[in-house]
């Protein structure tokens, strides 16, 4: 049994660094972007990435979700005729989903308000699509055969010739954001090829229709839920797009962007959280852990929020490059969405605190509602805002989502598996991150902050949690020895 949870936190551990690691290889490409491409492109270029999500999650219809539930429970020959069921209908979907996006490329590139002299770019999307959902169902494949290196090299260097790509093609060809969509597709081509091998290996010509069946009644149902959950992530895109113009877009994409410290941390928690939670819901004490678990991950993630909102303008105005910001100057007049965004990734965290009780008693038939309510709020508020505030409304429609579907799963899980957390410190540090975050906003429209004014806020910020008593001396003696133990 030791063994088994070794093995799987090891995984974990290799699939969450790769994400992480590749999420923030990717990042390294706004600062390339914002000086060398202007807002207006940016912009458009913004808006076709949101459908490309959109059509990945409808290209794979939850098949990979299903075909990993079936072929974890086949045996022997069974597993090649569930993969090959998965992969023959994917491969011969895709063609058609294809198909019908080049016959209807008109009313598509319409709808992505694709400007008339980049209408190659759709095509691009088009077989970026074939690629990558081809690429799906082999990827899951490894991973349950807990070929994590072999998965991992593949997403790495899937990465690293896309960004490679995007120097070479930008720089020395000049061809602007249609660089980026040569990059990605080449990119998502070599991972298809990498994985050939993998497919010939797993496949027989031969789809069994009762298998099939089963497959389709299983992952169709992840495609609304999983559609919800883009809205939130992605939708504000093309809103902002359609109340404004393609140059905000760009600018309150680039800002959005230096999000990624704190979704890098939520990340790291979640990758950790789950496993974690699976393993310990038996424990004696278990939901007192998971109790003193979400008051040190806001205690954290609180801080990590302060650091981040004081020191982000001076990050992104910091000149790597003599006249070349690490965010090009053109886009800074976006920087204050980026304390919002990094609120709303926080409530994102909490939100992934809470899914502990759904699964351990099963209830996730109740994720759609949370998600789904989550896109509703983000969508209404993106309407209702964005031509009062612009781009902060924008911001505040993905801070309103997040914090609801924080609460609205804490309802489902309370219900099925109650949970007496610690609300008084949990109240406290986020009274104090409010209060904190209207104080910054007050100081910074009125005054302007220094660096110095910035490290009084941090030492205000850090003494207030002591003398709220959110932190015990005893606590922090406690976790100290932890640490000394550990090492």
């Amino acid at each position: 049994m030791l063994d088994k949870i070794k093995e799987l936190t090891k995984d974990t551990a290799i699939y969450g660094i790769s994400t992480i690691v590749g999420r923030f290889l990717g990042f390294l490409l706004v600062p390339f972007y914002t000086n060398v491409i202007d807002t207006t492109d940016f912009g458009i270029y913004s808006n076709i990435y949101a459908y490309l999500a959109f059509l990945n999650i409808v290209f794979i219809y939850g098949m990979d979700a299903a075909f990993m539930k079936y072929s974890s429970l086949a045996e022997g020959s069974e597993k090649r005729k569930t993969f090959s069921t998965a992969y023959l209908f994917v491969f011969l979907s895709t063609l058609v989903l294809a198909l019908a996006l080049y016959l209807l490329r008109n009313p598509f590139t319409e709808l992505m308000e694709i400007p008339g002299q980049y209408t190659k770019l759709y095509y691009y999307v088009i077989f970026i699509l074939i690629f990558d959902t081809l690429a799906l169902v082999p990827f899951a494949s490894l991973r349950l055969e807990r070929k994590a290196g072999k998965f991992t090299s593949v997403k790495l260097a899937n990465i690293l010739i896309n960004l490679a790509l995007n120097f070479i093609l930008v720089l020395k060809y000049h061809m602007g954001i249609e660089a980026i969509f040569i990059a990605n597709l080449i990119a998502s081509a070599f991972s298809f090829a990498a994985l050939i091998p993998e497919i010939l290996r797993k496949l027989s010509f031969r789809i069994d229709k009762d298998l099939l069946k089963v497959m389709l009644k299983f992952g169709i149902p992840y495609l609304p839920a999983s559609l919800a959950a883009m809205v939130v992530q992605v939708i504000d895109r093309p809103v902002v797009l359609a109340m404004t113009n393609p140059s905000t877009l760009g600018i309150y994409q680039a800002n959005y962007k230096l999000g990624i410290f704190m979704m890098l941390f939520v990340s790291m928690f979640q990758y950790a959280w789950q496993p974690f939670f699976l393993n310990n819901a038996k424990e004696k004490n278990a939901k007192e852990i998971f109790s003193k678990i979400l008051t040190l991950f806001l205690l954290v993630s609180s801080l990590v929020w302060i650091v981040l909102t004081l020191f982000v303008e001076d990050f992104a105005r910091f000149q790597f490059i003599p006249g070349h910001s690490i965010i090009g100057k053109e886009y800074l007049s976006g920087i204050t969405i980026v304390p919002i965004i990094l609120l709303g990734y926080l409530f994102n965290g909490i939100y992934y605190n809470f899914q502990a009780g759904i699964y351990i008693e099963e209830k996730t038939k109740y994720f759609p509602y949370v998600t789904g309510a989550g896109a509703v709020i983000n969508v209404v508020v993106n309407v209702l805002l964005i031509p009062v505030l612009g781009i902060m409304g924008a911001a505040l429609a993905t801070l309103a989502s997040y914090f609801v579907m924080a609460g609205s799963l804490y309802f489902f899980s309370q219900k099925y598996y109650r949970i007496d957390y610690e609300y008084g410190k949990v109240t406290k540090i986020l009274v104090l991150v409010i209060v904190t975050g209207i104080a910054y906003y007050y100081l910074y429209y009125q005054f302007g902050l220094n660096v110095l004014i910035k490290f009084i806020i941090l030492i205000l910020f850090t003494s207030a949690i002591f003398l709220l008593r959110v932190v015990e001396k005893h606590e922090i003696v406690k976790f100290g020895k932890l640490l000394l133990r550990i090492h």
